[in-house]
C-alpha cells in the first residue's frame, strides 16, 4: 500500500463515516489483508501483526518483537510487542479514540468471504469500546477494483476463453458425424489444450456436462464409469474459465450450451429462453439503475434474475446465486450478486467485474448462460461474453 493509496484509503473512511481500518494477520489467517497491504502469501509471518489506517492521521503498526519487520515497507508509526498483556494494551492505544472501526468481520457471518477475523479478536476490540463493522466495501476498493491494466487482460482473455468454446463445438461436431467416441473428460482436455497453447491457467478443469450431467451445477468430470460418451440428439453444458498465466491477471468466466442435432428440439429453448430473460433482467435492472444513479447492492441485481425464473414457475429449480465476484480468483472478494445463499449487502463499485449466470436445473437436462459484467470507473455496464441468444444446434453450425 503506497502513500497516495493511504490517502485513498483515508477518504474513503470518512465518505463510509468509519474512524478507521484495523487490519490484522495470523499465521495467513487473513489472505485479505495480506493482499492488501502487500505481504506475500508465502511470505514467513508466525506472530499476530495489525496495521490500523486512522481516517485522519499516520497509519500505526502492531508487530511482535520477533518479527518486528514484517510491516516495515509500509508507512507509519512502528510498534513493537513482546508479551500478550503488551499486545491487548497496544490494541487500546490504536483505538482507543475510535468509536467504530473496519474490519474483516461480517454480521452473523453473512458474507462469508469478507469473514476473515477470528471472533476472539473481535471480541476484544469491542471490549475496548469500539463497534467493529465489516470492511466488505472497504476490500471491494482496494482489493476487487481493477487496474485499467486487469480491465484489458481480461478483455483479451475473453476473446479466448470464447475461442475454447468454437473449438470445443467444432471438435463434437466432427468427432460425432465421424462415429469416434469422446467422452466430457475429452471434451474438457480439448479446452485444456487451447488454454495451455495461449498462456492461459485455470485453477481447477472446465465442466463438460452431458444430458443430466448438465443439470449438476457443480459436475466435475472424470475418467471412469461416469464419463458420459457423447452422442447425437445430446443437450451439452460447457462452463469454463482462465486468466492469463502473468501477475495480477483477472478471469474471464462463461457458460455456453448446445445441442448436438442439426435442430434444437422445444424443450431445451423453452427453458433457454427463461434463463436468458432473466440473465438480461439482471444486467437491463444494473444498467437502469446506473442511468439513475442510484446505488445497488448485490442482491437486489440477485432478485432481478431470480424473479423471471420465479415467474415462470422454476423458481425451485435455480439452486444457486445469480453471480460472483471475478478477480484474480474465479470467485473473487467484491460484491456477489446474491440473494439466496446470502443476502449481499454489498454494493456494486466501479471497476469491479462479477458473472451473471442464472440457471434451471432439471433431471433430465439443466441450462446456465453465464456472461461478465464489469463496472467502469465512469459507471459504464460493459458486458463481456457475447451473450448467447439460444441454444447452439452444433451440428447445423459446425
Amino acid at each position: 500500500m503506497a502513500d497516495f493509496e493511504i490517502a485513498a484509503v483515508q477518504q474513503a473512511l470518512r465518505e463510509f463515516g468509519v474512524d478507521g481500518w484495523l487490519l490484522c494477520d495470523f499465521r495467513g489467517s487473513n489472505p485479505l489483508a495480506r493482499r492488501i497491504l502487500n505481504i506475500d502469501a508465502n511470505a514467513h509471518a508466525t506472530r499476530r501483526f495489525y496495521y490500523f489506517v486512522p481516517s485522519s492521521g499516520e497509519p500505526i503498526k502492531l508487530v511482535h518483537r520477533i518479527e518486528s519487520g514484517v510491516l516495515d515497507h509500509l508507512p507509519g508509526e512502528k510498534r513493537v510487542y513482546l508479551r500478550w498483556l503488551e499486545l491487548e494494551q497496544g490494541l487500546a492505544s490504536l483505538v482507543h479514540h475510535c468509536r467504530s472501526v473496519a474490519m474483516e468481520y461480517s454480521p452473523r457471518n453473512a458474507i462469508p468471504y469478507v469473514s476473515r477475523v477470528d471472533a476472539g479478536t473481535v471480541e476484544l476490540i469491542r471490549s475496548l469500546g469500539v463497534e467493529v463493522v465489516s470492511s466488505g466495501d472497504l476490500i471491494q476498493l482496494f482489493e476487487a477494483a481493477w487496474t485499467d491494466e486487469q480491465w484489458r487482460m481480461h478483455q483479451d482473455a475473453t476473446k479466448l476463453t470464447l475461442a475454447a468454446f468454437e473449438r470445443a463445438w467444432k471438435f463434437i461436431a466432427e468427432n460425432v458425424r465421424a462415429g469416434k467416441e469422446i467422452r466430457e473428460t475429452t471434451v474438457q482436455q480439448v479446452i485444456l489444450d487451447h488454454f495451455a497453447e495461449h498462456r492461459l491457467v485455470t485453477d481447477h478443469p472446465p465442466i463438460v456436462g452431458v444430458g443430466p450431467h448438465s443439470g449438476n451445477p457443480h459436475f466435475a468430470p472424470e475418467k471412469g464409469p461416469n464419463d458420459t460418451r457423447l452422442r447425437p440428439g445430446d443437450f451439452v453444458l460447457i462452463d469454463l474459465w482462465a486468466k492469463f498465466d502473468q501477475p495480477h491477471a483477472v478471469y474471464s468466466d462463461l457458460t455456453r450450451v448446445g445441442f448436438i442435432g442439426e435442430t434444437v428440439p422445444e424443450k431445451f429453448e423453452r427453458i433457454f429462453q427463461i434463463v436468458a430473460s432473466a440473465r438480461d433482467a439482471a444486467i437491463a435492472f444494473l444498467k437502469d439503475a446506473v442511468i439513475r444513479k442510484e446505488p445497488v447492492q448485490g442482491w437486489q441485481v440477485d432478485d432481478a434474475a431470480r424473479g423471471v425464473i420465479e415467474r415462470a414457475g422454476y423458481g425451485d429449480q435455480f439452486v444457486h446465486r445469480t453471480g460472483h465476484s471475478i478477480g484474480q480468483e474465479t470467485h473473487g472478494n467484491g460484491a456477489n450478486m446474491d440473494n439466496l445463499e446470502t443476502r449481499e449487502v454489498r454494493r456494486v463499485l466501479p471497476r469491479t467485474c462479477f458473472s451473471i449466470e442464472p440457471g434451471i436445473y432439471l433431471p433430465e437436462f439443466g441450462v446456465r448462460s453465464e456472461v461478465n459484467v464489469y463496472l467502469g470507473a465512469d459507471y459504464r455496464v460493459h458486458v463481456t461474453g457475447d451473450p448467447q441468444q439460444s441454444v447452439l444446434p452444433i451440428l447445423a453450425v459446425y
